[in-house]
């Protein structure tokens, strides 16, 4: 019964159609979906919708495709692209796949772009590759920034020696049982309060209010995939100007975004920008929002609001671990992917998207994890031009969730954890360290764009599901 799926479940993600559903649900009932979770199946029906064009023709989806695919028969004038893409300049090449590389190409053939680049753990994406860095003149993407607004990396280090964290290693892994939640339903059994709750901006639009309960809700807590919290060994080897010496500290590093409320925001306004576009059909998921008009200025205000929220469930998260051990942090590096700001690219005001791609301006302090047994690193950027001020957000992927599962199996992943000392709570097989890129060799072909100040060292890793 946990993976049934109800008429409601599809339409909390927008979907309202008795004919769609109907057609959905007789989809997900093939033996093909059988291991996938209510909220994987949303996921897959969602892209669908997103983007129907990318489903025509395909073997389970082609039907439902065909009813979310609706070329336009009017006399509109299709907004014209450039005729030659604008220069995408790409950082290790041959770590990426074609498919990530040729989707970039195309996105920079909007007449909007002034500037893209791809970094070294680019893989195929939604809208745009994960690992790709886009600036437009000033006009905003949604469907380029993605479902998780303001996904981010948030380092906590702690002034606490290694030998007592073995001393109470039991500790640490029952602090992030018991305040931890993931997925789309669970939520933190805390009682929490937050100044983020008290935004005024909440009430700006009749949109944003529908939100703040799901926002109150889901405060705390963390999304399914790739997401994770976890405890581990921070190496800081060159302090440059942080406050703190070179030696070694304990780390609680987290990975995750918006939640339901980022998500609601993107849909709403990915799905406006789409409607309300000229593009050529094929390529209106990457429809744009003036940021001179009510849409684009309500959309800003929005995404702003979902990256200060990523960071109060950071907050959350951080306070609510380490209350039970009486922990007193002496540093904290983070910052977002998903995201879009507004930057001075060569002496001009841009927007730049980074769609899983991390801010590397001059001077700027960041994380890029590997993967759960591998080490990542904390990085200092060097405000590269032709990156835009970019660099990785982790390793990337080498297969996809399919593949992993297909090449790997989940004693081999147990291999892997038990050779590295890394207790792992939850956590699926497609998640498994084998599914993604040497972090080392990413972080070689991106020298120019970030210097490495220490390093994490995964240690107890919290993930959602374990199947």
């Amino acid at each position: 019964m946990a993976n049934k799926l109800r008429s409601k479940d599809f339409k909390k993600i927008g979907i309202n159609s008795n004919k769609i559903i109907s057609i959905a649900m007789s989809i997900l009932k093939k033996k093909n979906f059988k291991k996938h979770t209510i909220e994987e199946k949303l996921e897959l029906i969602q892209n669908v919708k997103y983007t129907p064009i990318d489903f025509l023709g395909d073997e389970f989806f082609d039907v439902l495709a065909r009813e979310f695919h609706e070329p336009d028969e009017t006399a509109e004038v299709e907004i014209e692209l450039h005729e030659e893409e604008i220069e995408l300049n790409v950082f290790g090449r041959p770590l990426i796949k074609s498919n990530a590389y040729l989707q970039m190409k195309q996105a920079m053939k909007l007449p909007i772009v002034t500037g893209g680049a791809l970094m070294p753990d680019s893989h195929l994406g939604y809208g745009l590759p994960i690992g790709a860095a886009l600036a437009t003149t000033n006009e905003v993407i949604p469907f380029a920034i993605g479902m998780d607004i303001g996904c981010r990396m948030s380092l906590t280090i702690y002034d606490v020696t290694e030998r007592f964290f073995k001393m109470h290693e039991h500790k640490f892994k029952q602090s992030i049982l018991d305040n931890t939640a993931f997925g789309l339903t669970n939520v933190v059994n805390i009682n929490q309060e937050h100044p983020f709750l008290d935004r005024p901006e909440l009430n700006e639009t009749s949109f944003l209010k529908k939100l703040k309960g799901k926002a109150a809700k889901q405060l705390g807590s963390s999304g399914s995939g790739n997401h994770f919290v976890e405890w581990g060994i921070v190496e800081i080897n060159d302090s440059f100007d942080l406050d703190i010496l070179p030696g070694r500290y304990i780390g609680l590093l987290a990975h995750s975004g918006s939640r339901g409320f980022g998500a609601s925001i993107a849909r709403h306004y990915s799905d406006l920008a789409k409607n309300t576009s000229s593009l050529p059909y094929n390529m209106r998921h990457l429809a744009w929002l003036d940021l001179n008009k009510d849409e684009g200025k309500e959309y800003w205000l929005s995404m702003n609001l979902a990256g200060d929220y990523a960071k109060a469930c950071h907050d959350q998260i951080h306070k609510n671990i380490t209350k039970s051990l009486g922990l007193k942090p002496v540093l904290k590096v983070e910052n977002h992917h998903n995201f879009a700001w507004k930057e001075i690219i060569s002496g001009k005001e841009r927007i730049v998207h980074r769609k899983g791609s991390t801010p590397a301006s001059k001077g700027a302090y960041g994380v890029i994890p590997g993967s759960m047994t591998d080490p990542g690193y904390i990085v200092r950027g060097k405000g590269n031009e032709k990156a835009l001020h970019s660099a990785s957000h982790g390793a990337g992927r080498k297969y996809s969730r399919k593949e992993t599962i297909s090449k790997n199996t989940k004693s081999e992943m147990r291999k892997d954890l038990r050779s590295k000392g890394v207790t792992l709570l939850g956590g699926a097989l497609d998640e498994s360290p084998f599914a993604y890129k040497s972090l080392e060799m990413v972080m070689s072909f991106q020298e120019e764009l970030v210097e490495k100040v220490g390093k994490f060292y995964p240690k107890i890793v919290r993930m959602d599901r374990d199947k």
